[in-house]
């Protein structure tokens, strides 16, 4: 019977509470053969029919048969190979991704025909089991938790600016949608949906925002590549929009964090000249 992948993928699957990427897969396909170039398969079968009678203790056979560079409960692994082959004989020594993505595909194939409430699903991290949505009241009811927030329609706006221009300003995104955005970038980071990148290199230093791992899970793509094309919200044409919409500002007083009677020098050399007499030099700094 040949090697099955697909039925060691779908145990790999059941095993992991994580998703499976398919490095992951690959990995545990290169330690297979690492343990057994360690551990011979021929001298580990027949070390095993001898060793429970010289020792007397099950675990003794394993702990014959296996060197000591090899743990005993892996040793086990390569001591029930030949009976079964159809997981453990003529295994192959490389799986490629192709490999391992068409045999994913299979299952999840299997797993939609089946209809037993279980699919296979790809995300940014991996593959992995979940639950049909139409079990999600059952799934809250057992975990007592309270059903899903939908998101507003000015949240929804929010998430799409930041989704497309990130990494993107509170200010940015009030001037794209000319109302405020305080409340909907609140929501999105409750929801972990958005989350503070670090800090423009502009004046004030003001926080930029960007969109999570979950975000990703949230609109069902593995990428942001993987966002449908928006000639509305390009970069470009925000930037050009940017540029000749928003005035150009001179920073004030007030925008650097100064009270508003401490005028700067140039105003107070106005006032000073202005309450000047024509026939009175106004004071220089060398005076006094």
């Amino acid at each position: 019977m040949a090697f099955n992948l697909k039925k060691v993928l779908k145990a790999l699957l059941l095993s992991s509470s994580q998703p499976l990427a398919i490095k992951d897969v690959q990995a545990a396909f290169t330690r297979f053969h690492d343990l057994a170039s360690s551990l011979p398969l021929e001298e580990t079968a027949e070390e095993s029919a001898a060793a429970p009678e010289a020792a007397g203790a099950p675990g003794a056979a394993i702990e014959a048969a296996a060197p000591a560079e090899v743990p005993a409960e892996l040793a086990e692994v390569f001591i029930e190979a030949p009976s079964d082959p159809e997981l453990y004989a003529d295994v192959p020594s490389l799986i490629t991704g192709t490999q391992v993505r068409e045999a994913m595909d299979e299952i999840a194939a299997e797993l939609r025909a089946a209809d037993d409430g279980l699919l296979l699903i790809e995300g940014n991290a991996g593959y992995r089991l979940v639950t049909h949505p139409r079990f999600g009241r059952w799934v809250r009811i057992l975990r007592q938790e309270p059903p899903p927030v939908k998101l507003s329609q000015s949240s929804i706006e929010t998430l799409a600016v930041v989704a497309y221009r990130q990494p993107v300003t509170r200010t940015e995104i009030e001037t794209i949608r000319g109302v405020s955005a305080e409340a909907g970038l609140n929501k999105l980071q409750e929801r972990e949906l958005v989350y503070v990148v670090g800090r423009a290199d502009t004046p004030g230093r003001p926080i930029q925002y960007g969109t999570t791992d979950q975000f990703l899970e949230f609109v069902g793509i593995k990428s942001l590549d993987e966002l449908p094309a928006s000639d509305v919200l390009s970069s470009r044409q925000i930037d050009e929009w940017l540029k000749t919409s928003t005035p150009s500002h001179t920073p004030t007083d007030t925008d650097m964090g100064l009270a508003d009677e401490q005028l700067p020098l140039e105003a107070l050399s106005a006032t000073v000249e202005e309450a000047t007499p024509p026939d009175v030099a106004a004071p220089t700094a060398a005076s006094s």
